[in-house]
């Protein structure tokens, strides 16, 4: 039963934010792909990756992580930054072209706890939320960063 509910809930944010990006993406210069937008996704979660990373994470080719990152780079949405580090090594940096694409995608998200919160007592609230941190911190290391 507790997989079937998660499921449910996990396919309807899925939906949403499928919605969201094909409402986004439009057949015009310079607008995201669907797969652009998984990849600055990918990237945000990541939190300023390599290119390596970035392609490893995938499991693509390093020449097709790049192919996708120079194209999120001519769009607007993505900078190289060099490590601070290692002078030869680049960062994917998030530009704030990305970030005001990113907030339409997580309004959803707060409106949901939103309710969560005015529908159940405080107690349960930060039960859920202490799941919640369990599982991202702990259930899931393949996600880790």
């Amino acid at each position: 039963m507790l997989d079937i509910s998660f499921c449910d809930v996990y396919d309807k944010f899925k939906l949403q934010f499928y919605r969201r990006v094909f409402d986004l993406v439009r057949e015009r210069d310079g607008s995201l792909s669907a797969m652009e937008c998984f990849s600055l996704e990918v990237i945000n979660m990541l939190g300023q990756p390599t290119v390596g990373q970035f392609a490893d994470f995938l499991k693509i080719s390093q020449s097709n992580a790049t192919y996708k990152v120079n194209n999120l780079i001519k769009k607007g949405y993505l900078d190289r930054r060099n490590s601070t580090s290692d002078r030869r090594e680049y960062h994917l940096v998030l530009t704030d072209k990305f970030y005001a694409y990113r907030d339409l995608f997580a309004n959803y998200e707060k409106t949901v706890m939103g309710r969560v919160e005015e529908r159940l007592p405080r107690e349960d609230v930060e039960c859920f939320d202490r799941i919640l941190q369990i599982m991202s911190a702990e259930l899931m290391p393949e996600c880790s960063k």
